[in-house]
C-alpha cells in the first residue's frame, strides 16, 4: 500500500504526472491498491485460523502492519530518498517490532 498511499508525492518528479489532478491521483491509487488487494485478501484468506491457517485476526493484522512499516522504509529510503532516519523514526519502528513480538508470544 506504500505506492498507493504515498507514490502519488513523486507525481512532481515525473513529467507526464506533474499535472494530475486530485481524481486523477485517487483514480491511479485505487488501481495501485486494487493490485496490492489481489494478493493480500489471497494472504488473509489463506493464512485465517479459521480456513486451516495457523494466524487469528490479531496476528494477521499484526503481520500486515509490520510488513508494511518494513516496506515503507526500504521504498522511502531507497525509491523516494525523502528525508533522513533519524534516532526517534528507528525507535518508533523498534516498538514495533516489540509490538509483534507481544502479540506472537503464547503468554
Amino acid at each position: 500500500m506504500t505506492f498507493a498511499w504515498y507514490g502519488h508525492l513523486q507525481f512532481q518528479k515525473i513529467d507526464w504526472l506533474k499535472s494530475t489532478g486530485l481524481v486523477g491521483v485517487i483514480l491511479i491509487s485505487w488501481f495501485i491498491a486494487l493490485f496490492e488487494y489481489a494478493f493480500q485478501v489471497p494472504a488473509n484468506r489463506i493464512g485465517y485460523i479459521g480456513n486451516s491457517g495457523p494466524f487469528d485476526m490479531f496476528e494477521l493484522k499484526t503481520i500486515q502492519e509490520a510488513v508494511s512499516i518494513g516496506v515503507f522504509i526500504i521504498i522511502n529510503i531507497f525509491v523516494f530518498k525523502s528525508g533522513q532516519m533519524q534516532w526517534n523514526h528507528v525507535l518508533g519502528f523498534c516498538l514495533i517490532i516489540i509490538a509483534v513480538y507481544v502479540i506472537f508470544k503464547k503468554w
